[in-house]
């Protein structure tokens, strides 16, 4: 007979890098559900607020209900059923009208 052991404390092993970044991108989710930080920024309570942030988006892929690749962004609020697709600029990348940056903002 087998059962699961909840472990007694969380663990996150989300990699975390500081990068060169284009102006304004203060922080980005990647598809392998690393993060990387603008280089720049140094105020502690800012890179503690992007992490959060982010950290939304690693949950978010990580159910499957949000990629990306170069030219799309691939989204569906339930997890399941068909993707919608967006075609990705400045505009739509990172605007808190998208439901997934409206759930990250919250946090």
């Amino acid at each position: 007979m087998s059962f699961k052991i909840k472990s007694p404390y969380d663990t996150d092993n989300t990699p975390i890098y500081f990068v060169k970044e284009e102006d304004g991108v203060l922080g980005r989710t990647n598809m392998n559900c690393s993060i990387t930080i603008n280089e720049k920024v140094r105020d502690q309570k800012q890179i503690k607020e992007i992490i959060n942030h982010e950290m939304v988006h690693v949950k978010q892929i990580k159910n499957g209900r949000l990629a990306y690749d170069d030219k799309n962004i691939y989204h569906r609020e339930s997890g399941k059923g068909k993707w919608k697709v967006k075609k990705r600029s400045k505009q739509v990348d990172g605007s808190p009208t998208n439901w997934w940056e409206k759930e990250a903002y919250k946090k």
